[in-house]
């Protein structure tokens, strides 16, 4: 498998992990009844939003690598 495929199947599955985030908080936002829980359900889930939209694949290629072989800034 080349580089290119490598890294846009990793992408898809950050986009997708993230996508799952994304319904799990959603979700819970929508059956907890604990106001100061719910008030972060919401918040958490456009944090995430703008991560999945914001990242260019580029850097998210980088953030995986640093993290997979325990590298930090």
């Amino acid at each position: 498998m080349d580089i290119e495929a490598q890294q846009r199947k990793r992408r898809d599955n950050i986009i997708s992990s993230l996508n799952l985030a994304i319904d799990a908080l959603n979700l819970a936002g929508g059956i907890v009844n604990i106001v100061p829980a719910k008030a972060v359900f919401g918040p958490a889930s456009v944090l995430l939003t703008m991560i999945r939209v914001g990242f260019p694949p580029a850097y998210v290629d980088q953030l995986w690598a640093k993290t997979r072989l325990g590298f930090e800034d």
